[in-house]
């Protein structure tokens, strides 16, 4: 069916860009009830953004055929992520050409002063996130007075994202009397409590029949072991050879990690994450438009509403949170009626999780083992012979003639073959994987090797034929059965499923593989391990063979055991060890011995003192000495009152200070202070009064002739006595 009329501008803008027939939110959205509220659900990449375009041209234009001249905006976009905001905006560009509407974008990670003068410049339409435009509105540069219309695109990710706060500030701003679209993938709760308060008489359109999934999708599940996740991202790839490729991981560092992988491997490959500034993510993505790169690595920041040309293939190399990242994310896919195809690896551990969440969605996904090195050659020689630059005409006369040469000098088989070698230099090689035949059982019959029912495939497996094997890796390694089983499955390629009984000795560590595995676990070992690893059959441990646990004690004295390297003897520090050796008390030096001994040793002990006295021969101190050894300069200036003239009044003390007449014992006279002399130390800050005033431009400090602490001494032009803090002034300012 054709495009219903909207307006003369937009038809024709839909004509230019080959719109014959709309999709069915357009349709449903066109066909709605002329300004009034809008509640839609609809899948990503089902054409919303021409929907909501299409819907606000009445409200924006009525029957005017251009835009009035520019001042405050009329119409608010908001969306969750900048990319989405700044395809938004590119897409209203085109759809309003020929109305002369200006749209102005305000998203973060671009420049807030230039966003400001488009503002204050005038507008019509603005398109941003919620954060950015909130601190516009902050700020005073975006008036939202004249707005008549206000859309919120992908509602569900900006309050997953934590914008509900951003989103009422912003609503609330708003005009009362204004017209509200609402666009989401799923209508959750929150999402129509949303709606009840901010909208009025909402008409709720839901395009989403029986919550089906997308009609141009086609789902597939891949069973992988947890360690070879990487290796199948590649098969997979080299497998469907689509134009473009999206492969989602859940943090940042596994998209570094994926992204170099891929690129050591031959991919031509951009890595997108939230940790890239706003430039290096838009040159990613116009890598991805241009064909300079094929494959995009992205966390769930590219899930929402990017349009990238001819994506045909999503992979999710970690399994997305919920039933909402899994439609976002394989909803870049499939666009504007293109084929695509949405491709989950699921390790063992994730099997049933992948199935509620693909019931709850109501996705039928195709079950199967990943792409082997045959399939994947098998593909590629037929895709090269479906190659049109073999079936193209050849025009270039000097192409022919050089053809002619090469057809002389070689036969066609040779040329042919060079072709071929040419051909398959440019792809990547495809890895070795390996499909998990007893989850493909199980998954066939819905009963594990036990013929157990519904049960999850997590149990481990016991008894049964088991094949031993033992690791270089022991107590005396610290080992433990939690970095073990992981060490394990990754050097054997296995599962833990896989693994039975693990027992640890003190120089090694034997362990149980399931025979059914025993020839994969062995091509696996075979390939290399890691430095200084080893992995060898065994037999199983016998009775006297008894495992070593982390509790036990390990045997004491210096001499060596048989499973324990002798101890390391102490080094003293003048033989080059890092702290002082213990030496017996018989061989340390006699300096060494403290300085004390008991009284027996000496005199006798008077009553009520300690049984001890210090050596006189040695120690590092000097012995104290009584007051008579001591010479007479180094008393103090104090002596008893009863060596002084007056006696101690009742309650003194016994001592006063000697003055310069008093005589010592010996003849000399105790120190006193000498009173001041005039040119000499001590200093003391002038007066006003008594030094002349500082000549003009002169500073108010004077140095001291000779000697003393500090070389200047302040004017006291405050009238605060001498020794005031602080013990300078400046008369004025230097």
């Amino acid at each position: 069916m054709p495009f219903p009329a909207s307006h003369p501008a937009l038809d024709r803008a839909l004509s230019e860009r080959g719109y014959a027939e709309p999709t069915p939110v357009q349709s449903a959205v066109l066909e709605a009830e002329q300004g009034r509220d809008l509640l839609v659900s609809a899948q990503t990449g089902s054409g919303k953004t021409v929907a909501f375009g299409l819907a606000l041209a009445p409200t924006l234009l009525g029957e005017a055929e251009k835009f009035a001249e520019f001042g405050a905006p009329v119409a608010l976009v908001i969306a969750p992520t900048r990319e989405l905001a700044l395809q938004v905006s590119n897409e209203l560009q085109w759809l309003y050409a020929q109305t002369g509407a200006r749209i102005v974008s305000c998203v973060g990670g671009m420049d807030p002063k230039v966003e400001r003068q488009a503002l204050n410049r005038g507008c019509h339409i603005v398109v941003g996130t919620p954060g950015r435009l909130r601190d516009h509105l902050e700020r005073g540069s975006l008036d939202l007075t004249t707005l008549q219309a206000v859309v919120l695109d992908e509602a569900d990710e900006m309050l997953d994202m934590g914008f509900h706060e951003d989103l009422t500030f912003i609503l609330e701003t708003a005009p009362a009397e204004r017209r509200t679209l609402m666009f989401s993938a799923t209508l959750a709760r929150d999402i129509v409590q949303l709606a009840k308060t901010y909208q009025k008489d909402a008409l709720r359109i839901d395009t989403v029949a029986g919550n089906a999934s997308h009609a141009d999708i086609e789902y597939k599940a891949i069973r992988v072991a947890p360690n070879e996740v990487e290796l199948a991202v590649v098969n997979v790839l080299r497998y469907f050879e689509a134009p473009g490729a999206l492969v989602f991981a859940n943090t940042r560092e596994r998209v570094k990690h994926l992204t170099s992988s891929l690129r050591e491997r031959g991919f031509s490959v951009v890595g997108l994450s939230g940790e890239l500034t706003q430039s290096q993510r838009s040159e990613a993505l116009q890598a991805l438009r241009d064909g300079h790169a094929r494959v995009c690595v992205a966390t769930d920041v590219a899930a929402r509403g990017l349009d990238l040309p001819d994506l045909g293939l999503v992979i999710h190399a970690e399994i997305p949170v919920n039933k909402a990242g899994l439609l976002h994310r394989s909803g870049r896919t499939g666009r504007a009626g293109k084929k695509g195809v949405s491709v989950l690896l699921v390790s063992y551990t994730r099997r049933r999780k992948v199935e509620l969440m693909l019931q709850s969605a109501s996705i039928k996904a195709e079950w199967s083992g990943p792409p082997s090195a045959e399939m994947i050659l098998a593909n590629d020689h037929v895709r090269m012979l479906a190659d049109p630059v073999l079936i193209a005409p050849v025009e270039d006369e000097a192409v022919l003639a050089l053809g002619k040469q090469l057809l002389e000098k070689s036969t066609p088989e040779q040329i042919a073959a060079a072709l071929i070698r040419l051909y398959q230099q440019k792809l990547p090689a495809p890895e070795d994987v390996y499909d998990d035949d007893r989850m493909k059982r199980q998954q066939e019959t819905g009963k594990n090797d036990k013929g157990q029912a519904d049960v999850p495939y997590t149990d481990f497996a016991r008894g049964g034929d088991m094949v031993w094997y033992r690791i270089n890796i022991g107590r005396d390694k610290n080992a433990d059965p939690k970095w073990l089983m992981p060490t394990i499955c990754r050097l054997g390629h296995v599962t833990k499923r896989d693994i039975g009984a693990i027992k640890i000795f003190e120089r090694e560590t034997k362990f149980e593989i399931t025979q059914e595995m025993q020839a994969k676990f062995e091509a696996a070992i075979a390939l290399g391990l890691e430095d200084g690893v080893k992995i060898d059959p065994a037999v199983k441990p016998g009775p006297s063979e008894k495992p070593v646990s982390r509790w036990d004690k390990k045997p004491a004295g210096d001499r060596p055991t048989g499973d324990r390297p002798e101890r390391k003897p102490w080094k003293a520090r003048e033989e080059g060890g890092d702290k002082p050796g213990w030496k017996p008390r018989e061989d340390r030096p006699e300096g060494a011995k403290k300085p004390w001994v008991k009284r027996e040793d000496a005199a006798p002990a008077a009553e009520g003192k300690k049984p001890w006295v210090k050596r006189e021969e040695s120690g590092d101190k000097p012995a104290w000495k009584a007051r008579e050894d001591r010479p007479q300069a180094d008393r103090k200036p104090w002596v008893k009152r009863d060596e002084a003239s007056a006696p101690a009044a009742e309650g003194k003390k016994p001592w006063v200070k000697r003055t310069p007449n008093d005589p010592t014992p010996d003849g000399k006279k105790p120190w006193v202070k000498k009173p001041p002399v005039e040119g000499k130390t001590p200093w003391t800050p002038r007066s006003d009064a008594e030094a002349a005033p500082a000549a003009a431009g002169d500073r108010p400090w004077k140095g001291k002739p000779k000697g003393g602490d500090r070389p200047w001494a302040a004017k006291d032009a405050r009238g605060k006595p001498a020794g005031a803090k602080p013990p300078y002034k400046a008369k004025g300012p230097r």
